[in-house]
């Protein structure tokens, strides 16, 4: 992967560059699956923290859970929650725009002071084309999706995920898996806006494949 193929990975569409790693451990809480779903989307939820190099915990002392994923049918579904939309500024105009644009999925962030993750939300509606992709290959989508904060243009054109020939699921693509591990190397910051972040994210893959 070129530094400008990385650098393109964390440029947002108005070209501003932002590339943000989680700070604090990962303590997920997964909402409108049964039992075998949930142990799925949590496993690959914990195989992704741990490729990156990062702790997945029970519980955030500050937070209870920092990291939430709902499953639902329909968005206004969302409206009906107690509490989400304290959690989710303007809901209401959110899941306007959502049904508006029939998406299927949606992520949103918060922030520590420096910059780092805090927390995040994760919305799947369970429309034809979602139902139809293998519980463990949308699990492990979305956790890739949610290890850093990419571009909301990274995986337009390529899915971070590689099918395997003769298998019904999908792996990570080996270059996504050393960029995510480079983001978490504890010499880079938690953090960044400078585009030139890339270039130190191209050395530290450069180490680790070497």
């Amino acid at each position: 992967m070129t530094p400008e193929e990385i650098e393109a990975h964390f440029t947002r569409s108005d070209g501003s560059y932002l590339c943000a790693r989680w700070g604090r451990p990962i303590t997920p809480v997964v909402f409108g699956v049964d039992d075998a779903t949930l142990s799925v989307v949590k496993g690959a939820f914990e195989a992704v923290a741990q490729m990156a190099g990062h702790e997945m915990v029970e519980t955030d002392p500050e937070l209870g859970a920092n990291l939430m994923v709902f499953f639902f049918r329909e968005w206004e579904e969302l409206l009906e929650l107690p509490d989400l939309g304290r959690m989710i500024p303007d809901l209401e105009p959110l899941v306007a725009r959502l049904v508006a644009a029939e998406a299927n999925q949606y992520r949103v962030f918060r922030f520590e002071p420096d910059g780092a993750i805090k927390a995040a939300f994760v919305f799947l509606r369970m429309d034809a084309h979602l139902s139809d992709v293998p519980a463990e290959t949308l699990a492990l989508s979305q956790a890739v999706q949610t290890i850093l904060l990419w571009s909301d243009t990274a995986f337009q054109e390529r899915s971070p995920l590689a099918l395997l020939p003769g298998q019904e699921g999908a792996m990570l693509r080996v270059e996504i898996g050393q960029l995510v591990r480079a983001a978490y190397d504890p010499v880079l910051p938690r953090a960044a806006s400078d585009p030139a972040h890339a270039l130190r994210l191209s050395a530290r893959m450069a180490v680790r494949s070497s």
